[in-house]
């Protein structure tokens, strides 16, 4: 209920100046994303399977985006065109990547404890239809203000929008694919990878998840009126979600069991950004930060 009740109140605000009684209004789209999430929950709690959660969120993107571009006849908008065009190639290359991965792996640890409950494994699909409204929300909004979307023209603001957009992409799928060809090197089996974009930050991949999504927000905010800037909750989201919930810190922890106490690893946290790519830091040994508050063997408290 606290789920669904947040994406009704986004949609709600999102709707208002525009036309919420029509098809193609975002609270349909709401509707829509949670319907397929619990479609999709059946089959997959039926034969306890977690393999096709991640390509259902990357289709529940392509579907909604393309219907709230359809519905809205978002093609009269240069702005709506590109919005929409940004978020089918993101959702189509990260669901391809997420679900080979996963066919490879042949399962998903995030889902080993989740699965023993079905109550927890739907709330998390449930959770994965907000996941999908919430970051693509400014998308929708744009494409359903019809009045706003077709008079204001393209400026500034959407060229910051799309470069931003091109940045977060790219470090996306460079961080991906260098993860990628590093696991597949039999020589870097057992080790964590700190090369590439990796040894300036613990997650580029994530730090471009959220710029591309901060992009979108800049351009599409470009029509927003009144209620609608409540879509400034989309990129929010993604950094409160990815820092603090459901990325990073499962991240961060599984590699603390792996690698916890190994002297190389201890230096690359130390030395290396969590987030951001930064250029690597000095490393002045695990008890410069705490003036020796912490007695040698201790592990240092995790860079938040």
């Amino acid at each position: 209920p606290f789920v669904v009740g947040i994406a009704a109140a986004m949609s709600y605000a999102a709707d208002l100046d525009s036309f919420p009684v029509e098809w193609g209004a975002v609270w349909t789209v709401a509707v829509v994303s949670f319907v397929i999430q619990w479609i999709a929950f059946i089959p997959a709690a039926i034969y306890d399977t977690e393999h096709y959660f991640d390509l259902t969120g990357s289709l529940t993107y392509i579907s909604l985006t393309i219907y709230s571009f359809v519905a809205n006849s978002a093609w009269k908008s240069i702005r709506s065109i590109v919005l929409c065009s940004m978020v089918l190639v993101w959702a189509m290359r990260l669901g391809s990547f997420l679900f080979g991965r996963i066919k490879k792996a042949g399962s998903d640890d995030r889902f080993i404890d989740i699965k023993k409950s079905k109550v927890r494994f739907f709330n998390v699909w449930s959770i994965q239809g907000l996941w999908v409204l919430l970051t693509a929300l400014p998308v929708f909004a744009a494409n359903a203000n019809v009045v706003a979307r077709d008079v204001v023209p393209l400026g500034v603001l959407d060229i910051i929008g799309f470069t931003t957009w091109v940045i977060g992409f790219g470090i996306e799928v460079i961080s991906d694919k260098q993860k990628s060809w590093f696991n597949a090197d039999p020589k870097n089996k057992g080790h964590w990878i700190d090369v590439g974009l990796w040894k300036f930050s613990r997650h580029p991949n994530y730090f471009g998840e959220m710029v591309l999504w901060l992009g979108i927000f800049l351009s599409a905010c470009s029509t927003f009126v009144w209620g609608q800037w409540a879509c400034a909750v989309s990129p929010v989201f993604v950094v409160l979600l990815i820092s603090f919930i459901s990325g990073i810190p499962k991240l961060e922890a599984r590699a603390d069991v792996k690698w916890g106490g190994n002297p190389e690893y201890e230096k690359y946290k130390r030395t290396t950004s969590i987030l951001l790519i930064l250029p690597v830091y000095a490393d002045k040994g695990p008890l410069a930060e705490t003036n020796g508050s912490i007695q040698e063997g201790e592990a240092p408290s995790p860079v938040v």
